[in-house]
C-alpha cells in the first residue's frame, strides 16, 4: 500500500546545464530554484523529500532554508542514476518502496499533479508512472523539443499505459497529444531495474530515457494532469517562473 510512511519524493540537481548554468541555485524572487522545487513537493504531502545534488553549494542551499539534500557522485550520467544512488545511501535497507523523480527544474509543478502521478502506481502491473497534458497548439505538436507521450488518454479515461514517446508523432496518432512532463514515480524494485539496464536503441536514437524501460518490458502508467508546468532552461524561463511565483499562477 501506497503510504507517507514508504513514500519519498528525490530531486536531482546539478549546477552543470548548457543553457542555464548553476540554475538550482538561480534566484526566484528571493529563493533559489531548488527550494522552490523543495517547497511544492512537500506541499504535495505523500512522503519525505531529498535532493539528490551533484554539487555541495545545492546541498548548502536546501539545508540552509530547512531541507534535506545529499551528495552524490557528480560523473553520475543521469538525473535517474543520481535518485537511486541517494537512495542507496540514504535507505540502504529499501524502507521506501515508493520514489517519486521530481526534477529540480520545475519551481511551478503543482503538488496535485506530483500526487497524481503517484497515484499511476495504485494499478499493480504499473512499473512506472508519469504525468502529461493535453496539447493545444499545432506548433507544439510539431516542436520536437516537446515529447509527445502516447497513450490512449482522453477527458473520460484519466490513466493509460504508455505505447511510445515520439518528439515528431505522425498524423495517424492524432489529432490529441499529450505533452509528457519529465516527473516519474516508481516501484523501489523498478527504479532499480532500471537504472542496471543497458541503454536501449531507441534511448539513444530520440534521447529519451523512457524508452529504455519500454523497450525492455516496463509498464509506463500515464496520468493525464490538467495543467503544464514551466520548465526552467534559459534566462527567458528564469524570467517567466518568477513572474509566475510572484503573481501565484501555478
Amino acid at each position: 500500500m501506497i503510504e507517507n510512511q514508504n513514500t519519498i519524493v528525490v530531486i536531482p540537481a546539478r549546477m552543470a546545464s548548457r543553457r542555464l548554468p548553476g540554475k538550482p541555485l538561480a534566484d526566484l524572487n528571493g529563493l533559489p530554484m531548488i527550494v522552490h522545487v523543495w517547497n511544492r513537493a512537500i506541499e504535495a504531502k505523500i512522503g519525505r523529500v531529498l535532493v539528490a545534488a551533484a554539487d555541495l553549494p545545492i546541498v548548502n542551499a536546501v539545508r540552509a532554508h530547512g531541507g534535506d539534500a545529499i551528495m552524490t557522485d557528480p560523473q553520475l550520467a543521469s538525473g535517474t542514476d543520481r535518485v537511486a544512488a541517494a537512495l542507496a545511501i540514504r535507505d540502504p535497507h529499501g524502507n521506501f518502496a515508493y520514489v517519486v523523480n521530481l526534477q529540480g527544474d520545475l519551481p511551478t509543478i503543482q503538488p496535485l499533479d506530483v500526487q497524481r502521478c503517484l497515484a499511476g502506481l495504485g494499478n499493480e502491473a504499473v512499473d512506472i508512472s508519469t504525468i502529461a497534458a493535453r496539447i493545444t497548439d499545432a506548433a507544439d505538436v510539431a516542436n520536437p523539443n516537446i515529447v509527445k507521450a502516447i497513450a490512449p488518454l482522453s477527458d473520460e479515461r484519466e490513466v493509460a499505459f504508455a505505447r511510445d514517446f515520439l518528439r515528431r508523432p505522425g498524423p495517424e496518432l492524432g489529432p490529441v497529444f499529450w505533452h509528457h512532463i519529465g516527473v516519474y514515480a516508481y516501484r523501489r524494485s523498478a527504479l532499480e531495474r532500471f537504472v542496471k539496464l543497458s541503454v536501449s536503441a531507441n534511448e539513444e536514437e530520440r534521447q529519451l530515457e523512457q524508452m529504455r524501460a519500454l523497450d525492455n518490458g516496463m509498464k509506463i502508467a500515464v496520468v493525464r494532469v490538467d495543467s503544464l508546468p514551466l520548465g526552467v532552461d534559459t534566462p527567458a524561463d528564469l524570467e517567466a517562473a518568477r513572474l509566475m511565483l510572484k503573481a501565484g499562477r501555478f
